[in-house]
């Protein structure tokens, strides 16, 4: 890697940091773990990879980390294989390639965009219990889980949101969110600095998604209140049922 500038070093000394400070402050890591990313090849599961690895190095807690891409062969989402092999490469992290497909008319209740990060998600569960690991890292940010709150709040009536830890009932693999306590800005910032190599993104469902909408919201919020932000954050662990409706 280049010889960074002072600014651009505090930058991604910032990230580890608050990297740091998600793993320990949600208890995402234990000794032993072995973590599979989910690596879609977009800047925030990237960005993950180098996290990781970095923090894979400290001698406590012990864990190991692979990658995963999954390709579903019915989208025409492209991604260079062979760059995101290299990328795992330079920092000594196994890279694994799965591909899957979905059938967008066998469920017309749920949206196309639904079946494909489902049928994703169920690839790297497969494959994390072949690889014996015990959890798996996405790349959401904490602009993503901010996202889903109002988008939860909003269309589902319902004040929840993608959780830093999700413990699964059903199998042995639980799902962490590492990246909770960084922001998009910040991502993109360390994507300019390391220089990713962006995917061909040709998703014709890509259009469906109200996540753009909330993203406006956001910044409308930060606009009113520039602490915005973390308000909406500390209001996920600041529930006051006594100020809120109680049916009888």
């Amino acid at each position: 890697m280049e010889e960074l500038t002072p600014q651009d070093s505090r930058i991604i000394f910032k990230l580890h940091q608050k990297f740091g400070k998600a793993l320990k402050d949600y208890g995402l890591i234990a000794d032993g773990d072995k973590v599979l990313i989910g690596l879609s090849g977009g800047k925030d599961s990237l960005a993950l990879v180098e996290l990781f690895a970095k923090r894979a190095a400290i001698f406590k807690p012990k864990f190991e980390v692979v990658a995963a891409h999954v390709s579903m062969s019915n989208v025409p989402y492209q991604s260079d294989i062979e760059y995101l092999r290299n990328y795992c490469k330079q920092f000594n992290i196994p890279f694994h390639h799965v591909t899957g497909s979905f059938d967008a008319s066998t469920d017309t209740r749920k949206s196309p965009c639904f079946l494909c990060a489902w049928n994703r998600r169920k690839k790297l569960f497969e494959l994390a219990k072949e690889l014996g690991c015990t959890k798996i890292a996405l790349g959401h940010h904490q602009d993503d889980i901010l996202a889903t709150l109002l988008m939860n709040l909003t269309f589902q009536g319902a004040f929840s949101t993608m959780p830093p830890y999700l413990k699964m009932n059903h199998v042995d693999v639980d799902i962490i969110r590492p990246m909770c306590l960084i922001a998009e800005s910040e991502i993109k910032e360390m994507a300019r600095i390391r220089g990713f190599v962006k995917p061909v993104k040709n998703c014709p469902y890509e259009s469906d998604s109200h996540r753009s909408d909330m993203s406006q919201v956001m910044a409308l919020l930060e606009k009113m209140n520039p602490q915005a932000r973390h308000s909406l954050w500390g209001s996920m662990s600041n529930i006051q049922t006594d100020y809120l409706p109680k049916k009888i």
